[in-house]
């Protein structure tokens, strides 16, 4: 299971919401998918660098965020993640939920984070069956797509890991 855990903690490190300056629906132009998710109190790294545009409503917090192709790049050589081209869910104060468009790889089988919720100092990712608990810190820098989170060394950092690992 903490296997499980560690690529969770992946997945949402690359996340699909990145940087774009470019809002649809009424959003404020000059504001960026990173400054929209840290008003929720999310850490910017839950989002991969590429975003080229978001929606966000704010009256019922459906969000989008958009990529320019689908993204993919594996952590630590043996976890990959997986990102859509249209990533959606409903974002609200410490938590995305609904989400779709993102999947991680575990043993032979893709699965999709379905939740990333923040309690404190920790974010929490579930797929539905199963979720995993990291320290925030591990999102403060956004991946990049087909390298990660260390694309000029080509090595990746490691990524801190908390025991609780629960499944629903």
């Amino acid at each position: 299971m903490s296997s499980l855990a560690a690529i969770l903690a992946l997945f949402v490190i690359l996340s699909p919401f990145a940087t774009s300056s470019t809002a649809a629906a009424g959003n404020d132009n000059s504001r960026s998918a990173y400054d929209i998710i840290q008003d929720f109190d999310l850490p910017m790294g839950l989002l991969p660098k590429g975003v080229t545009g978001y929606e966000l409503d704010r009256s019922n917090g459906q969000f989008r965020a958009y990529l320019n192709g689908s993204c993919s790049f594996a952590l630590e050589g043996s976890y990959q993640l997986k990102y859509k081209s249209t990533i959606s869910g409903s974002i609200s104060k410490n938590r995305l939920s609904g989400l779709t468009g993102v999947s991680v790889k575990v043993l032979f089988l893709w699965l999709n984070i379905v939740e990333v919720t923040r309690s404190g100092d920790n974010l929490e990712f579930s797929v539905g069956i199963a979720s995993a608990a990291f320290p925030i810190d591990n999102f403060y820098e956004c991946p990049q797509c087909g390298c990660g989170l260390d694309c000029v060394n080509g090595q990746v950092r490691k990524i801190k890991m908390n025991p609780l690992v629960s499944s629903i």
